[in-house]
């Protein structure tokens, strides 16, 4: 009798054990729940705070004049397209795709000077040993950390007297000899986390330094390159300044200047008009950057990695 009453306990306490555990599971399980819908909240709500300005833009893109000042809300009451057309159409004898044209006609040729040139020159730095290489690496930092409006005006005197104010050159040239040193120093640092063992390899394969960097480098740098292109994109297709100080036709405005077409202080212009070319200038980038997110994440990530 006293062995049945001793594995009698025994059991009950293992029973006892078991519940706990049981319980103690169940309990951490709904705890690790309860922090996590938390945590979704608060990102949801924190992502619903830096989404709104957008939001709001779209929808008020769709109502009136009156509506957008009667109406807080993003939604509006009486959607119209009246916006996109007006605005369309602009009040200069060529519409918003005369700009849009012109500013891809900027985007593109500088992206492209800029990819070539700042990956050769980073590759240089990254690669290569010469006389002076770490003051002038020193130089591109320098440049890195002075405030743009301090060459305005030497720039601005360089162009005019060269001839080019007026045109888009001066919005490409500097791109196109490494005038970008964020850039630069991207690519620099994204290099030195490549291991040099294939570049040797080609080398010992008879690969010339050029033949190297096109068919080794450059595919490896694909990420990093990527990403350069995309801020390129979104700066140049946000840039004001730079138009507005070297063209002054018209008919050779991007975007961001047609917008300021749009807005008459001397009377009443209409908000809704300026909204929706604004929904439609902001679209480019916002698709380019979608498009291109995977490998402007992974190439922000593995630059700061050494490897």
């Amino acid at each position: 009798m006293t062995d049945i009453s001793h594995a009698s306990d025994v059991i009950t306490a293992g029973a006892d054990g078991l519940a706990e555990a049981r319980a103690a599971n169940a309990r951490q399980i709904r705890n690790a729940k309860i922090s996590a819908a938390v945590r979704y909240i608060i990102l949801f709500g924190v992502g619903l705070m830096m989404l709104y300005p957008l939001i709001w833009l779209v929808g008020a893109s769709f109502k009136t004049n009156a509506e957008i000042f009667a109406n807080p809300g993003f939604v509006p009451q009486e959607p119209t397209t009246e916006g996109y057309v007006k605005g369309w159409e602009t009040s200069t004898p060529y519409t918003f795709g005369r700009f849009f044209l012109n500013s891809f006609l900027i985007i593109i040729p500088k992206v492209i000077g800029t990819a070539i040139s700042c990956t050769m020159v980073a590759y240089g730095f990254a690669r290569f040993d010469f006389p002076l290489k770490k003051l002038l690496f020193g130089s591109v930092i320098a440049i890195l950390l002075l405030p743009n409006v301090v060459t305005r005006i030497p720039q601005y005197l360089l162009f005019r007297d060269l001839g080019w104010l007026d045109s888009f050159l001066p919005l490409w040239v500097p791109s196109a000899f490494a005038g970008d040193a964020f850039f630069v120093f991207m690519l620099v640092q994204f290099l030195r986390a490549i291991p040099g063992d294939m570049e040797e390899a080609a080398r010992v394969d008879g690969a010339n330094s050029w033949q190297t960097l096109v068919f080794i480098v450059v595919p490896m740098l694909a990420p990093a390159l990527i990403s350069v292109c995309l801020f390129q994109f979104m700066w140049t297709m946000n840039d004001f300044l730079g138009p507005l100080i070297y063209i002054s036709s018209v008919d050779k405005y991007p975007v961001s200047l047609a917008l300021k077409l749009s807005i008459d202080t001397t009377e009443a212009f209409e908000w809704n008009r300026i909204l929706a070319m604004s929904v439609l200038t902001i679209t480019p980038a916002l698709i380019v950057f979608f498009m291109a997110q995977k490998y402007f994440i992974e190439g922000l990530s593995a630059g700061g990695v050494k490897g």
